[in-house]
């Protein structure tokens, strides 16, 4: 038996298959990943993020901390409420995890890791804090749940199923954050749809959760999770980057600022190695599936795909890929599926973005 969320008895109770994610007992869907899809992609699905670990990184040193720790540069975070998505890097210049910071005030931010690395991640942040000796203290918060609400109706359900929300969140740009009441309300999420990912104290979670479903909010899986995020070309920890990977090689150099004049963990690497390869989509224009590490020949040599699917928005299989920085959107390359070699075309990601086909 893994590791249960606050919502686990709720997932039952509605008919979810149950799978091991990370050590994590989680739903994988609800009974169609490809209806659980749609209803984010046309009006609103929420998904249970509960084992996804977040952090509270207080004290003096905090800022000081963080501008350390991470690739991305958290002094752009001064307003209250500002999030900064960024990769932890290891000295190496590889990703030890991605991750959201939140700025609440300049002694107190909150981090949220992964599920399946948030143990090592615990352990590398106080590693780093103790051999620098930053005046911070972490602060697993084991006590929230998380509820992702993504769609474009997601937003206006949650003010139907908790109207004092909206008074503190209708007006949240991308990437803020507020609270209201018990609720840490935050316009993010990992779909490629508008809407909120909240967290709440534990307990609380299974009554938003039916007021939500009452509200006609589907519940969505990991199933859906996956094709929706690789639709919006985000990346996997654990596919498209782990601690083996530099951030510049995995479509993130976006996320690691090189320009103001810091220290920070993998900076060294980055600047001596550089991009050795390039994170690519693909559109399969033969018959099947795209699946992560099936090989991709190239002109400019061989790359590997890091995630693949069957889109359901856009009725073909796509993928991400890593290949030699030297292929160029448009070509056409050649993916070795079970032996034989497909045709795919180089694109530009994101493939769907607002439920709109960009490809």
């Amino acid at each position: 038996m893994g590791h249960r969320t606050p919502l686990f008895d709720t997932h039952v109770a509605s008919g979810a298959k149950i799978v091991d994610f990370g050590g994590w007992d989680m739903p994988l869907n609800y009974g169609s990943q490809i209806e659980e899809h749609h209803a984010v992609r046309r009006d609103a699905g929420m998904f249970d993020v509960s084992h996804m670990r977040p952090v509270d990184v207080r004290g003096a040193g905090a800022r000081a901390f963080l501008r350390y720790l991470v690739a991305n540069n958290v002094d752009r975070l001064a307003q209250a409420g500002k999030a900064l998505y960024s990769c932890m890097l290891n000295d190496a210049g590889g990703v030890v995890d991605d991750l959201i910071i939140y700025f609440l005030r300049d002694d107190w931010f909150r981090v949220v890791v992964n599920a399946s690395t948030a143990e090592k991640d615990l352990a590398w942040m106080e590693k780093v804090r103790t051999d620098r000796g930053f005046e911070v203290t972490l602060t697993p918060r084991r006590d929230l749940a998380m509820i992702a609400i993504q769609g474009p109706n997601a937003r206006a359900k949650l003010w139907q199923a908790r109207p004092g929300t909206r008074a503190a969140t209708e007006g949240l740009g991308a990437f803020f954050a507020a609270e209201t009441g018990d609720l840490f309300v935050a316009r993010t999420g990992y779909t490629g749809e508008d809407g909120f990912e909240v967290m709440l104290p534990a307990a609380q979670a299974p009554a938003l959760w039916a007021d939500l479903k009452a509200a006609g909010v589907a519940e969505a899986g990991l199933g859906a999770r996956d094709t929706l995020r690789l639709e919006a070309g985000m990346n996997l920890y654990g596919n498209d980057m782990d601690e083996t990977v530099s951030p510049l090689d995995a479509g993130l150099a976006w996320t690691v600022d090189l320009k103001a004049p810091r220290e920070f963990v993998g900076r060294a690497a980055l600047e001596r190695d550089g991009a050795t390869k390039a994170l690519v989509g693909l559109k399969l224009l033969d018959k099947g599936v795209l699946r992560s590490h099936q090989k991709v020949v190239t002109p400019q040599g061989d790359g590997e795909i890091t995630s693949g699917t069957f889109s359901p928005t856009l009725g073909f299989s796509v993928a991400m890929a890593r290949v030699p920085r030297e292929v160029r959107a448009g070509d056409v390359v050649q993916v070795d599926i079970r032996g034989r070699l497909l045709s795919a075309q180089v694109v530009k990601m994101p493939f769907v973005r607002n439920g709109k086909p960009m490809i």
